[in-house]
């Protein structure tokens, strides 16, 4: 990445506490670039954005009967506020949360925390929200735990306590500029407020799962744009850390919707499906110093040497030999390394959406992503050429090269 790529991808990280922050922000990012807000297919980009995610897509002037797909995900792990958010335990005002995914819990103690994400007004309206920093998990003193058990309890041990005793609804009102009779309704996630940083030759941030992939991909659809010969489609979607079954998810209806209306514009060919290709791109694990069994002997990607093709027997991926080569030939073409991840046998991995949004529209997947250390931590780590290298492969693969 360039000094300035790198500088918008740190402005982006820190503004997109949420999935709805992101989805508008990618939202914004592409009206910039001169993306219609709109749900059109005349030639030229289009962008929508619904709830926490967004689709934008670019139709070439004469395009084939095809379109090629970077799907990701803009949600990330951490503390979800409950409805009901106020209680006072020993003095303390405290926040309700429930566990979001699967994030590791000790990274989120000892953190200056906000919560953001939207709020729905009795009027209806809805209005995106951040608290700036509020709150914090306190961990419990080292003198009071010798001897103990230091196990975490999600009901109980995860539960922040407010700074200057005001309740969160407050706190929430007063971010969204109305009163807090008038919220109804919310959906709130914890983040961490340190900014994002380059430190030595890598990025540390919150939610580098997976807005390292909503970055590049927003980033390579612009380069790949103008000498595309095939519709292109930015896909961005909420709820993939629980299972991507929502609206707004990759089990959801929303990408199907705008292939069937694509298809149609382009007199519905039998061979669209399968004359399409479409990449899963999320975050990868890099093999870790300290934890070096964990992953496969022979497989062994690692930070700051190139985005990774993920491939499982088990189809916890979508990566086939097909979409595989596609992935390898685009990355060749961008003179970009190649690094394979496959799981160790007795470490179980990941999914992503790759085999939901293959399974459901029939279109050849390649699960991708860059390696990351923490991944699921309240602050993770990505290269910074990882990602330049991600970004030029993926504007590869929507060019067909």
């Amino acid at each position: 990445m360039t000094l300035t790529d790198t500088a918008d991808f740190l402005k982006f990280l820190d503004a997109s506490p949420s999935a709805f922050h992101a989805a508008v922000n990618v939202e914004s990012m592409l009206i910039d670039a001169g993306y219609a807000p709109d749900s059109d297919l005349t030639p030229g980009g289009h962008v929508v954005v619904s709830g926490g995610a967004v689709l934008a897509w670019w139709v070439p002037r004469k395009s084939n009967p095809r379109v090629r797909i970077v799907g990701s995900h803009t949600d990330s792990p951490g503390l979800m506020v409950k409805p009901d958010p106020d209680f006072v335990r020993e003095g303390f005002t405290q926040v309700a949360v429930e566990v979001y995914g699967g994030p590791i819990l000790s990274s989120w103690f000892d953190r200056d925390l906000r919560f953001a994400g939207r709020v729905v007004c009795a009027d209806g309206s809805v209005k995106l929200v951040d608290t700036g920093a509020v709150a914090r998990v306190p961990n419990l003193a080292i003198h009071l735990t010798r001897g103990a058990d230091q196990g975490i309890d999600r009901q109980v041990h995860l539960q922040p306590i407010v700074g200057g005793n005001l309740p969160l609804s407050e706190l929430v009102a007063r971010a969204a500029g109305v009163d807090a009779g008038e919220i109804v309704a919310h959906e709130l996630i914890s983040a961490d407020t340190q900014p994002a940083a380059v430190v030595g030759d890598s990025v540390m941030s919150g939610r580098l799962d997976n807005l390292s992939s909503v970055f590049a991909s927003v980033q390579a659809l612009l380069r790949a744009q103008d000498s595309a010969e095939d519709v292109l489609v930015l896909a961005a979607f909420n709820h993939e850390e629980v299972g991507s079954a929502s609206t707004t998810g990759a089990g959801g209806p929303l990408l199907e919707r705008l292939l069937a209306r694509i298809t149609a514009s382009l007199g519905d060919p039998l061979d669209f499906y399968t004359g399409s290709l479409a990449v899963s791109a999320d975050a990868a694990h890099s093999v870790h110093p300290n934890y070096p069994g964990k992953h496969d002997p022979t497989h062994r990607p690692l930070l700051g040497k190139g985005p990774v093709l993920k491939i499982n027997a088990n189809q916890r991926y979508a990566s086939d030999a097909v979409s595989s080569a596609a992935w390898i030939r685009a990355a060749r073409a961008a003179n970009v390394p190649v690094q394979t991840f496959v799981g160790h046998n007795d470490v179980p991995c990941g999914s992503t959406i790759g085999p939901i949004s293959a399974t459901r529209l029939g279109i050849p997947t390649v699960d991708v992503g860059v390696p990351l250390l923490s991944m699921h931590s309240a602050r993770e780590q990505v290269g910074v050429q990882d990602m330049a290298w991600f970004t030029e492969a993926l504007a590869a693969f929507l060019r067909g090269d």
